[in-house]
């Protein structure tokens, strides 16, 4: 076996962090055992500011941030909520929309309220994930200098009251269109009433995070190392 390379993943909320190391341990597979998976909180890195307009620019912001900071290659997530009718709020400001950051239940309530005399076939709208990989330029690594997104989207709809008590943000109001295999419910799950593994299945980062895997097993372990599912 090679040796084993470190790869900072840009977050330092735990609910995300535990969600991402469930999807990326899925992904990598056996290569995993040659890739080592560190916090920006366990390195001690600050929050990064958010100043992108999209997603994407956001994700490759943290994870420019994250790899000039650790001198690692770093992978990062920017996701929110794009809900039709508002406009493709709240968007970017997913976890701040109520003006506290990352208060979720503060944050459901407001759009909760702010959809209320929206009819149920006009609450339709998805999830987007940017995913985003920086190697930086320094030796050690198959290709270096170089930086990647992905997208990836889970369309849904939005309900008007809370149901499920896992995941985080607003899971527990989002009713993904594609539901889970063989969950054997006759009322459409929330992705808050999902296990891990039917959630990540289906959802946005998961789908993101599968279309920059092989070029984070290319470019951190060299291209012998490549593995498409």
């Amino acid at each position: 076996m090679g040796q084993t390379r470190k790869v900072v993943v840009a977050t330092h909320n735990e609910g995300k962090l535990r969600e991402l190391r469930r999807i990326l341990d899925d992904l990598l597979a056996d290569e995993g055992r040659r890739i080592e998976l560190v916090s920006a909180g366990q390195l001690g890195l600050p929050d990064p500011v958010e100043t992108g307009a999209t997603f994407q620019e956001n994700a490759l912001l943290k994870a420019e941030q994250a790899a000039r900071g650790s001198g690692l290659p770093a992978l990062a997530d920017d996701s929110g909520l794009v809900v039709d009718v508002m406009g493709a709020a709240p968007g970017i400001l997913s976890a701040r929309w109520s003006g506290r950051h990352g208060d979720d239940q503060a944050n459901m309530d407001l759009l909760l309220n702010q959809l209320q005399d929206i009819p149920d076939d006009h609450r339709g709208g998805r999830f987007v994930c940017a995913a985003a990989l920086v190697v930086p330029d320094v030796p050690g690594y198959a290709v270096r200098g170089r930086q990647m997104t992905r997208i990836g989207e889970m369309p849904g709809s939005i309900i008007r009251q809370p149901r499920g008590e896992n995941g985080f943000g607003y899971d527990p109001i989002f009713v993904p269109r594609d539901q889970p295999q063989g969950s054997g419910k006759q009322q459409l799950l929330t992705t808050a009433e999902m296990t891990s593994d039917q959630k990540n299945a289906i959802s946005h980062r998961g789908k993101a995070l599968a279309a920059i895997m092989p070029v984070l097993i290319s470019w951190v372990l060299g291209k012998d190392h490549i593995k498409v599912s």
